[in-house]
Formats: structure tokens, C-alpha cells, sequence
């Protein structure tokens, strides 16, 4: 099993790379998001990848963050969600999106993914509602791939060229963890935990860590 591919584009299509990996050449299947975000041919770059191993087919699917993979690989075990409709689905709301979508158990997101109806969706949000809190507190293990090719560094899939210096603010999914983390000493459940986070940065995707907590604390409050 091929879990990550480094390498340089040798050329980039409507769905999918051609990554040369020390002379061999890989073909990986891509979210639309994650192809517009690539860099350009002959620059390097590293994905997670996921092997999909049919009796006449073989096919990679690339992902620039663990979680990315890790919601391709829940999506997927959904009936009726193939890797076509997971990537749909990615592309259309990412991976934080997806998590969102999930936690507040809004099929009209995950509806609004091209070729997916609304019975998948449903199924899709029924499925793994359980799932999203685990998912969603992978942020430590969402930062960007980076890797060493023949001693020169490898920029992240979705940052080309030069990587710039991280900013203050920690990422979406870093905060969704933290969040979920804290709320979880507490004593709330998972579900209700990751749907309160969910709706808290949906209404005010700026919140910081603090901000985060309170506000879903707000939430999970007791309604009078």
C-alpha cells in the first residue's frame, strides 16, 4: 500500500497529476480544490495518498493532509459513495467544510457536491456523524506534507514555491481539536462536543481559541 508519494509534477490534468518520484512516474487522482492549489510543473511537491485496488482497476487518490485522506476514507465507506463522489465532495467544501457539514448534520451541504443526490447526502451525515469529532480533532496531524528529495526541500503540496513563515493564528483545524479536546475534559460528549464547535466557527469562522470555547459552551448551555 502506497500511503505518500514525493516528488516533482511532470504535468497536471482536469482530475488528476503525473508525479515523478525518482524517475518513476505516478499518476494521482485529485480533489478539484487540491489541483488548484498545486504548484506548477516541475516543482516539487508530497501527498498522502490512498490505493484504490479493484480486479481491472488501480487507482491513487492524493491529499495534501492526513484529514483530507482520513475523510476520503470515510466517505468512501458510505454505500453508494465512490472515490468519484468523495472527491466531489471534498472539492466542493474541503476537508473542514465536510466536517462542519457533518457535525451539524446539514445533508444540503454535502447535497450540494456535483452528482451527489440528496438520499447519499443524508446517508452520508447519518453515517458518520459519530465519526466527525474523532476526525476533526486530527488538526496537530493536519499540517501541509513536506519531504526531502535529493537534498532539497519539498514546499507543501498546497503552498508552491518558497514556503512563507507560519502565521500567529493557528489553522481552522488545529482549533476544532483543541476545542474538542477541552470540551471533552469538561465531560461533553463527542458528538454534541464537535457539533457545538462546528456551529460556533460557522457562525464566526474568526474566533480564536478562547472565543472557540465559549462560544460552544454557550451552545451546549441548558436551554431554558
Amino acid at each position: 500500500m502506497i500511503g505518500k508519494l514525493s516528488g516533482r509534477i511532470d504535468y497536471k490534468a482536469t482530475d488528476h497529476v503525473l508525479l515523478d518520484v525518482r524517475g518513476v512516474g505516478y499518476v494521482v487522482h485529485c480533489s478539484d480544490r487540491t489541483l488548484a492549489a498545486l504548484p506548477g510543473p516541475g516543482e516539487a511537491v508530497a501527498l498522502y495518498t490512498d490505493m484504490l485496488v479493484r480486479e481491472d482497476l488501480l487507482q491513487l487518490f492524493g491529499f495534501p493532509t492526513l484529514v483530507e485522506k482520513e475523510w476520503h476514507r470515510l466517505l468512501t465507506s458510505v454505500q453508494g459513495v465512490g472515490a468519484k463522489a468523495s472527491l466531489a465532495i471534498l472539492s466542493a467544501l474541503g476537508p473542514d467544510g465536510v466536517g462542519r457539514a457533518i457535525a451539524l448534520g446539514d445533508w444540503n451541504a454535502i447535497k450540494a457536491a456535483k452528482g451527489v443526490g440528496p438520499k447519499i447526502a443524508q446517508r452520508v451525515v447519518a453515517e458518520l456523524k459519530d465519526k466527525a469529532p474523532a476526525v476533526m480533532s486530527m488538526g496537530g496531524q493536519s499540517a501541509e506534507v513536506t519531504e526531502v528529495i535529493e537534498d532539497a526541500p519539498v514546499p507543501a503540496a498546497i503552498a508552491p514555491g518558497p514556503r512563507a513563515p507560519k502565521p500567529a493564528p493557528k489553522p481552522a483545524a488545529n482549533l476544532q481539536g483543541d476545542a474538542l479536546s477541552a470540551l471533552s475534559n469538561l465531560g461533553y460528549q463527542p458528538s454534541e462536543a464537535a457539533g457545538a464547535v462546528a456551529q460556533a466557527l460557522n457562525e464566526d469562522p474568526d474566533l480564536d481559541m478562547a472565543g472557540l470555547i465559549r462560544a460552544a459552551l454557550r451552545l451546549l448551555a441548558p436551554k431554558e
